[in-house]
């Protein structure tokens, strides 16, 4: 046991050194923004995969938290001229802050009842942010600084912008990673598993689930806000219901309740959406569909989870031979 144990903590090191070379290495073979945009939407759907995969949280209106975190960092770069970092954290906060309020609001809701309450107030921020003045309407923010870091290194430049975000994406998994190989992370399995069990071994349900919100709301604001650094412009586009959407297909599509699958998903779906977006149109929602129709029915587990459960099977094999043999 204490062999297999050494050998699965000795892939994953490997896995992560592996896949930390891979996304140091995209800028020298594609687009850095294209990569920037991957490395903030899988942010953003490993954010929202805490709340469906790990707390069994159905949320229709996660674009709200990215697109709040969007707009209060464009304000704060653009008109405030506040330093860069300072502006993502206000962004992020502000994420949060809204997660509470609207987690106040959800979190005492189950099932189809709490995806409906949280798909109203996403679309009643819409409508708010829609009418306020400070986001600029349906034109939106637009011509947004990108600023330094700590005064010294310039982020007007693709490349050296692309290993900040990186770093940035590298930080949100590992919180990710804390959070659920903890106490609390455990609880939130509990509850996605059995509600009424971990209620009645005393736990407090509804505080557990509003620090998930909370902070899978942070999280994804703290995407929203780099995704501000990548385009410098924050629009309603961020904040419609099919964002909300997109990021379940992400997660679905990638894999749900695996740390790095979402990442996977949103891989695909913003380089299918890249790639074939000049080619097919509007027909590239349709491709998207009949990959994720597909992968539903044949790869049930989604990218990670299939991929998971092979390196399972190898590694029983492996096991099973040396029982054998031994």
């Amino acid at each position: 046991m204490t062999t297999m144990t050494e050998t699965f903590l000795t892939i994953n090191r490997v896995r992560i050194v592996v896949l930390l070379a891979l996304a140091m290495a995209v800028p020298f073979v594609t687009y850095p923004v294209l990569g920037m945009t991957v490395l903030c939407f899988g942010l953003f759907a490993c954010s929202f995969n805490l709340l469906l995969g790990y707390t069994g949280l159905l949320s229709f209106g996660h674009a709200t938290f990215l697109g709040t975190a969007a707009y209060v960092t464009a304000h704060a770069l653009k008109a405030w001229e506040l330093p860069t970092l300072p502006s993502l954290a206000l962004g992020a906060g502000a994420a949060a802050l809204l997660g509470a309020v609207f987690g106040l609001i959800a979190i005492r809701r189950h099932g189809i009842y709490f995806a409906m309450v949280t798909l109203a107030l996403a679309q009643m921020m819409f409508f708010v942010f829609l009418k306020a003045p400070f986001t600029g309407g349906e034109d939106g923010l637009q011509g947004v600084p990108r600023g330094s870091l700590f005064g010294l290194i310039d982020l007007s430049d693709d490349t050296t912008l692309y290993y900040v975000v990186l770093a940035i994406v590298v930080f949100g998994l590992w919180v990710i990673h804390r959070a659920i190989h903890s106490p609390f992370g455990e609880v939130l399995k509990a509850i996605r598993e059995n509600e009424a069990r971990v209620t009645s071994l005393g736990y407090d349900v509804a505080r557990y689930k509003l620090l998930a919100f909370v902070l899978s709301a942070g999280l994804a604001g703290l995407a929203g806000a780099t995704k501000v650094l990548v385009f410098k412009f924050a629009t309603l586009a961020d904040v419609h219901w099919h964002v909300s959407g997109e990021v379940v297909l992400m997660t679905l599509l990638g894999g749900v309740g695996t740390v790095i699958g979402p990442m996977l998903g949103a891989g695909v779906v913003v380089v299918l959406q890249n790639e074939l977006a000049d080619k097919v149109g509007s027909f590239v929602t349709i491709i998207i569909g009949v990959i994720f129709i597909l992968c539903v029915l044949i790869f049930r587990r989604g990218i990670a989870g299939e991929l998971n459960e092979l390196r399972r099977r190898v590694l029983g094999d492996a096991r099973s031979g040396s029982a054998d043999g031994g």
